[in-house]
């Protein structure tokens, strides 16, 4: 039996891609995209999305300039949890069609160019699972010990909730295996045991099954609970930062240019054990910590802790990379911030309890958060300008709403809004896996991909141009960065070089105009504003002085005489 996630393989991909030159490096270029199968385009009239419907998007997604789609669960899964309550990791769920219809959308993405990552959820299965199942019915089965049990009731049963408020405990006593087992999520999720060969030895043949079914990597769901020993302190776990690096090892001994996306919100003096002191574990990793500080410089335009942030994250593996974003599927998780300054967010962005979620987040979409054109452009500018790769969630480039009335998470989730027509044109059933937005600004009559397309001044042709202007200056994931001392509080600017480029971005949080001062060599150098063809906005030689308008932004590339 293999006792691990293929070890033996460790030092032949540490021979041929830790060493890859960064430029080589396809995820630092790279826009993600992420999908919820369920709600994006059904095309066989049930109410719920599947991968036919996304085969017929993929133009859609072509032409916006997306590189990389991240796709939510598809396996099995009683949908309790969105999918992320997996009943069997080789399969695909029916709602969202067969193997075929797998392989096939698979086929139609690598035509365009447009490589696909899957969700990995391996911190736990479903209740449902058939290893579950045989677990919990008999104490002697191999599969007793792929999960974690008690025969007592842990004094911490209560204790490490992943959902405050509406999860009661993390130990739930089961009748028919007489014994307690540990989910830190829901109840109906219980934790594999990853301390059993056997668990890793499973999980290394789910990841060589569908990297051998042509995915490009994983986003890693949950990794510091993947990595944690529920016996020890549920408050501070012991992790073994070893199966992260044994996982890298298989994934790009199996397929040397695949990647592992991890979740994991972690403090920054603790990233360099998830991307390895050797470059040897995640090769990117959502930047949690910057976008909370980034949410609380929107709420207040109090830059410096969005400053101190990227400074405090920037000393990662060469060939590793931030994944940045403003919202994604799940809440808006404040929980790295203070108490004051999660409470100006809140004042800010979600006021009302039924907006807050989990004692931590914002169950909110960007759109309705901002309110306002400017601002929203102005933080999607943003975005695709920090140092890292862009992720954005499916609607927010054409400013989709949120359904408050919706439970926890489910607020996010509604279906695409692709036209004016029956349910937004998502689907022709008489109802849908979850109601489309039809009332208030949001509402898909007015908020829709048909309407925007065929506006010029839209927010899609807005940030199809905006991704188009990122991929024009790759010397954001590529290049050396330094934040600049502009005179302004209120102004955000950075500095990128790389390749014999030069590239100055500036952000403007106040809703008022404001006047900043450039500081260097910019006596010899040519500034070009990359957002307009207007000659007045070449800056020559000497012109340092820049006034910037209420939440406006600026690109300039710095063009040398020499």
């Amino acid at each position: 039996m293999n006792t691990g996630l293929y070890q033996a393989y460790a030092q032949p991909v540490q021979r041929t891609v830790y060493f890859v030159q960064p430029e080589y490096l396809w995820y630092k270029g790279s826009i993600i995209y992420n999908v919820d199968i369920d709600a994006f385009k059904d095309s066989d009239g049930d109410g719920v999305g599947d991968f036919q419907g996304i085969i017929k998007k993929l133009d859609y997604l072509e032409w916006l300039g997306i590189d990389a789609i991240w796709l939510a669960p598809f396996q099995p899964s009683p949908m309790q949890d969105n999918g992320y309550d997996v009943s069997d990791y080789y399969g695909i769920n029916p709602l969202f069609g067969d193997g075929g219809d797998f392989s096939e959308f698979m086929y139609e993405a690598e035509k365009r160019g447009i490589r696909v990552i899957t969700d990995l959820v391996i911190n736990h299965t479903s209740k449902e699972h058939p290893w579950f199942q045989q677990a919990r019915r008999d104490k002697s089965s191999e599969y007793r010990d792929w999960y974690v049990w008690s025969e007592e009731r842990p004094a911490d049963w209560n204790k490490g909730m992943v959902f405050p408020g509406v999860q009661e405990e993390t130990w739930t006593y089961d009748e028919k295996a007489g014994a307690y087992y540990f989910h830190r999520f829901y109840k109906f999720q219980p934790d594999l045991n990853m301390r059993n060969p056997e668990v890793r030895a499973e999980i290394s043949r789910i990841i060589g099954y569908w990297l051998r079914m042509g995915v490009d990597g994983f986003r890693l769901d949950a990794v510091p609970f993947i990595l944690e020993d529920p016996f020890s302190d549920l408050e501070d776990p012991e992790h073994d930062f070893g199966l992260l690096t044994d996982i890298r090892s298989l994934v790009q001994w199996r397929k040397g240019d695949a990647i592992i996306l991890g979740e994991a919100n972690v403090l920054p003096e603790e990233n360099q054990k998830y991307f390895g002191d050797e470059a040897n574990g995640m090769h990117l990793m959502f930047n949690f910590f910057a976008n909370q500080h980034l949410f609380y410089a929107l709420a207040t335009t109090e830059l410096q802790p969005l400053k101190s942030s990227l400074e405090e994250t920037r000393d990662i593996p060469k060939v590793a990379q931030w994944a940045h974003f403003l919202r994604n599927h799940d809440e808006l998780d404040l929980g790295r911030l203070t108490e004051e300054q999660r409470n100006k967010v809140y004042e800010a962005f979600g006021p009302n309890e039924n907006m807050q979620l989990y004692n931590r987040g914002i169950r909110r979409r960007l759109a309705p958060m901002l309110g306002n054109r400017k601002q929203l452009e102005m933080a999607y500018s943003l975005l695709f300008s920090l140092p890292g790769t862009p992720v954005i969630r499916y609607g927010d480039e054409i400013g989709m709403g949120d359904d408050l009335s919706l439970e926890q998470r489910e607020a996010v989730r509604t279906p695409m809004q692709w036209s004016d027509e029956k349910n937004a044109g998502f689907s022709r059933a008489d109802s849908t896996i979850r109601p489309v937005i039809d009332s208030g600004p949001y509402a898909y009559q007015q908020v829709n991909v048909a309407a925007q397309k065929r506006d010029p001044n839209s927010l899609l042709n807005w940030t199809a141009r905006i991704i188009r202007l990122r991929k024009e200056n790759p010397e954001i994931g590529l290049g050396d960065w330094e934040i600049l001392d502009v005179g302004s509080p209120d102004v955000l600017a950075i500095q990128y070089q790389g390749e014999g480029r030069s590239l100055i971005v500036l952000h403007n949080f106040s809703p008022a105009p404001k006047q900043i001062q450039l500081k260097g060599n910019f006596d010899t150098d040519e500034m070009i504003n990359l957002l307009t063809d207007d000659e007045a906005n070449k800056f020559k030689k000497g012109k340092r002085q820049i006034t910037i308008n209420g939440f406006g932004y600026q690109w300039y590339r710095i063009q040398n005489d020499e």
